[in-house]
């Protein structure tokens, strides 16, 4: 594969997921780690994404007030006006982070009275822009990855939370592998914002679907409702619509 195949891939892999892992890349591309980190740098030098220990960021994640860098921005846009749907005035809602769910917080009509748990600082300032909206950041490990807080003392934290409905965006999601992901650390916290919501809802651009990840969160049932950019009876979502969830 030719250099600039290798980052067109690089970068795909960045869009889809926000980040990627140097084990990774070396494994998908069968090239050498040092390979793999000279591509990453060159990327860098071209300011198309961030270097972290152990692989490379998004630059998208980086902040809430620059939607030029978002992937598929306008497809998050039409996913976030549909998952607003969901919240009603005095509900408890349990949300993660990423640009997905940053659009939907933004997306939200002003006058929403509702409290919002988060372990997003981003997804927490969105949030802190609405006058009738609670907001509790919850507090622990911060990932530098995901851009998230994470760990025991977060997991603790949300046992003792029961939320009306939980969001959530993916890196994968299958109809019949279901929800995965490939940071281990995230997976547990997925696991334990699912188990303390009521109902749950993922908000995933088409072009994530059908994709299986190697740690899994849940199974396809477990998720109420399943959002994306598509049309409901859209034939990408065939297999979907067999499974125990709402499509929106």
């Amino acid at each position: 594969m030719l250099k600039r195949e290798r980052h067109d891939f690089i970068m795909r892999q960045i869009n889809l997921h926000n980040r990627v892992l140097t084990s990774d890349l070396v494994q998908l591309l069968n090239v050498s780690e040092d390979t793999i980190r000279r591509d990453l740098q060159e990327l860098v030098d071209e300011g198309l994404l961030f270097k972290v220990h152990g692989g490379a960021l998004s630059k998208s994640y980086h902040s809430s007030f620059d939607d030029s860098t978002v992937y598929a921005r306008d497809s998050k846009i039409i996913i976030a006006k549909k998952a607003t749907n969901l919240i009603k005035d005095g509900m408890v809602v349990l949300i993660g982070g990423g640009t997905t769910i940053l659009e939907f917080v933004k997306q939200l009509p002003q006058g929403i009275s509702a409290t919002f748990f988060t372990i997003s600082p981003l997804v927490a300032v969105e949030l802190a822009k609405y006058n009738n909206v609670e907001v509790i950041l919850i507090g622990g490990l911060f990932s530098k990855n995901s851009q998230v807080t994470y760990g025991g003392h977060v997991i603790s934290q949300l046992s003792e939370i029961k939320a009306d409905l939980c969001l959530m965006g993916t890196s994968a999601l299958h109809p019949e592998g279901g929800l995965t992901d490939t940071d281990w650390e995230i997976n547990q916290l997925k696991k334990a914002m699912l188990a303390c919501s009521k109902k749950s809802a993922v908000l995933c651009i088409s072009e994530k679907l059908d994709i299986t990840l190697r740690l899994k969160v849940c199974p396809i049932e477990s998720i109420s409702y399943l959002v994306t950019e598509l049309d409901n009876k859209h034939e990408s979502l065939a297999d979907y619509q067999s499974k125990e969830v709402n499509i929106l």
